[in-house]
């Protein structure tokens, strides 16, 4: 899988640069579909966690992964198939899920979409 940097005017070189604030935006325009490729853009970026824009062109997949935190899974364009676990959720647009902290999970793109994923960091310190 080749991953590619989106260049728009606003951003130049820097893919992880957040958007600007105050500013309107469409968010099915934020990140482009480019064939053979995922791409993906930062919405915002904090110590507490992150909100990232990512376009799958068909056929492109993201292998198993686990990540310590919980994130929101939200289908803005599309239709996704992610398996959490060994449990394969197909979602459409318009519909979400929580990937639960220490999940095996990846996304599967058997047609082209487009999600916003919301990783929350915060409130997995460990208490003394």
């Amino acid at each position: 899988m080749k991953k590619v940097k989106l260049k728009t005017p606003d951003q130049n070189e820097n893919s992880s640069k957040e958007l600007d604030k105050g500013l309107d935006h469409v968010i099915v325009e934020i990140v482009e579909y480019i064939d053979n490729a995922v791409m993906s853009r930062t919405i915002l970026k904090k110590i507490t966690g992150n909100v990232t824009a990512m376009s799958f062109s068909e056929g492109e997949e993201l292998s198993e992964k686990t990540i310590p935190f919980d994130t929101y899974i939200q289908i803005i364009d599309g239709t996704a198939d992610i398996t959490i676990e060994k449990t394969t959720h197909h979602l459409e647009h318009g519909s979400g899920i929580v990937i639960p902290a220490h999940t095996v999970h990846r996304f599967n793109a058997s047609q082209k979409f487009k999600m916003i994923s919301t990783m929350i960091k915060s409130g997995y310190e460990e208490v003394a």
